[in-house]
């Protein structure tokens, strides 16, 4: 079995009517699996929104803009969130992290049934005063439909999605990748149609994988042996979460109620749901604290 790192591809094609990024995040996601303990279901929602946001975030102008993608829905999942920032690191979690449905009409894992019918918010914060918010009716819950319906009408961008996640019969991830597609204003007919003849004919990403295509390799299986690689990210999955972060927040809530957490007489334990870390401050370590102020 061909193995491949963690990489995105950006790039142009079609005589630069075409923007492209195809990711490959194996690793990314099964470092998710692990750190929440997902479930199949749940392990192929998150990573699929991982994967997606790690391309929006390589999509990003500015080192310091963050993006983060809500999937909110009314099925058993409950909704997923998602962080990425200009370097293609993210972090992400489900708000249940293990559910069962059967499969869905074709055989897979139901995703779509899991999330139900809810919404997709992408927040942008750019530096501004305020952030961005574009805000789309789920499609099908499955996520990448989602997110291509979000491009064309909250972005006005022709877009086409494809992510997946392939677990192996212990429920680890196989592999994992996506792409994301866009026509650019100035496309012709000839491109336009060019692309929806191309696209209809491509299958599951993962599959392209398993059969041994590496990243580059789907490149030009999607957009021909002219499309050009610009630039490669290397995506991870990463918490910004620090002990130091963590002591900034507790000393944010001011002397009186450290003091008050002093007086209870018990150590206090923040926890961060994105990497699953608990950070606990003893009675001393919190009087400290109280001296810094």
């Amino acid at each position: 079995m061909s193995e491949w790192k963690d990489e995105i591809l950006h790039g142009m094609a079609a005589g630069n009517e075409v923007r492209y990024y195809v990711a490959y995040t194996k690793t990314l996601v099964e470092k998710a699996r692990q750190i929440h303990g997902t479930g199949p279901i749940v392990t192929a929602a998150l990573g699929r929104t991982l994967t997606a946001g790690a391309m929006m975030g390589a999509m990003c102008k500015n080192d310091t803009d963050i993006l983060t993608l809500q999937i909110s829905g009314d099925g058993p999942l409950g909704g997923i969130t998602v962080t990425a920032d200009a370097a293609s690191r993210v972090k992400g979690l489900a708000k249940v992290p293990d559910v069962y449905l059967p499969a869905n009409q074709t055989g897979h894992l139901n995703v779509g049934g899991a999330i139900g019918h809810g919404v997709l918010r992408v927040i942008k914060d750019l530096g501004l005063k305020d952030p961005y918010v574009g805000q789309t009716e789920l499609v099908s819950g499955e996520i990448a439909e989602d997110l291509t319906y979000y491009f064309a009408a909250s972005e006005q961008i022709p877009t086409s999605v494809g992510l997946g996640v392939l677990l192996n019969k212990e429920n680890y991830v196989e592999h994992a990748g996506g792409f994301i597609i866009q026509l650019l204003p100035f496309a012709t007919e000839g491109t336009i149609r060019w692309l929806e003849e191309v696209l209809a004919g491509v299958h599951s990403v993962t599959e392209y994988f398993a059969d041994g295509y590496s990243p580059e390799d789907l490149v030009h299986v999607l957009l021909g042996a002219d499309a050009t690689i610009e630039k490669r990210v290397t995506p991870e999955y990463h918490c910004d979460c620090s002990r130091e972060r963590v002591e900034k927040a507790l000393i944010s809530i001011g002397r009186d109620e450290l003091e008050s957490m002093i007086r209870d007489g018990e150590p206090v334990t923040l926890h961060c749901d994105f990497c699953n870390t608990d950070y606990t401050y003893s009675i001393d370590e919190l009087k400290e604290l109280v001296g810094r102020i």
